[in-house]
């Protein structure tokens, strides 16, 4: 039985990445899914291949640190599908970020970081909340960074708006429960993808990586769609509020 079976998830930054991967999962349970990303290019391709596999899909070009672009994403969803059941909150600023010292980084590039990782995560629950509200139900899964809990050298600004993110899932849930909407986050670790790569180009960063685990592999995409797929489910209905880090043991939470 598929566990998403009538539902309709949002899913941020969904065109590529672990977005996609995302997206094609929730698509996999039954789940109708608005694909949105900033970039156009891969937007409706993640779209076909939700339609693909079944499932009923509707990309969005959206700029989540728009208020009016977040506004239109949730009123475009009623409009297609007339229920918002869930948002996955994944849009993020990180592929071809450089490492640099905090003392280093400019103020632009802290503050659209910032913008796009922790407003834009903020504006997008804000977006929803009155559908979710009227609907008695919702749930909302924010995708932080293990980076939060091991920190990490030369990218600061990543690090403390993926701080951000749980402190948001931890005040926002106080406020969420009266309406029997649930908020929680995945912290996911060090993931091989094409942002991460063009981050850590040098193959030796994956290996120091995976032998700093307790289970010495490599980390995939797939590795977080089971955690995904269940905080979107009812199997966690009783559960918010908190962070599952799922980076194979290197930091223990």
């Amino acid at each position: 039985m598929m566990r998403l079976q009538d539902k309709v998830i949002i899913v941020t930054g969904a065109a590529r990445g672990i977005g996609k991967e995302y997206s094609l999962a929730l698509a996999r349970e039954g789940a109708s899914v608005v694909v949105v990303d900033v970039l156009e290019s891969g937007l409706n391709e993640t779209a076909q291949e939700i339609k693909k596999l079944g499932a009923k899909s509707l990309p969005l070009r959206i700029d989540v640190s728009k208020e009016e672009d977040t506004d239109r994403m949730a009123s475009e969803t009623i409009r297609e599908f007339g229920q918002i059941d869930g948002l996955v909150n994944n849009a993020a600023l990180y592929g071809g970020l450089k490492r640099r010292p905090f003392y280093e980084i400019d103020v632009e590039e802290w503050d659209r970081v910032q913008a796009i990782n922790v407003r834009g995560t903020w504006l997008c629950i804000k977006s929803v909340f009155p559908y979710m509200k009227k609907a008695g139900r919702g749930k909302i899964v924010n995708i932080s960074s293990g980076t939060f809990f091991a920190g990490s050298p030369g990218l600061s600004h990543y690090v403390a708006s993926k701080g951000a993110v749980i402190g948001l899932t931890r005040g926002i849930c106080r406020e969420l429960g009266q309406f029997g909407i649930t908020i929680n986050a995945i912290a996911p670790g060090y993931t091989l993808t094409d942002a991460t790569l063009s981050i850590n180009p040098d193959p030796k960063y994956a290996v120091e990586m995976a032998n700093s685990r307790a289970l010495k592999r490599d980390q995939h995409p797939r590795d977080l769609l089971g955690a995904l797929v269940f905080l979107c489910s009812s199997d966690s209905d009783f559960m918010t509020g908190q962070t599952l880090l799922i980076d194979g043991g290197r930091s223990m939470h």
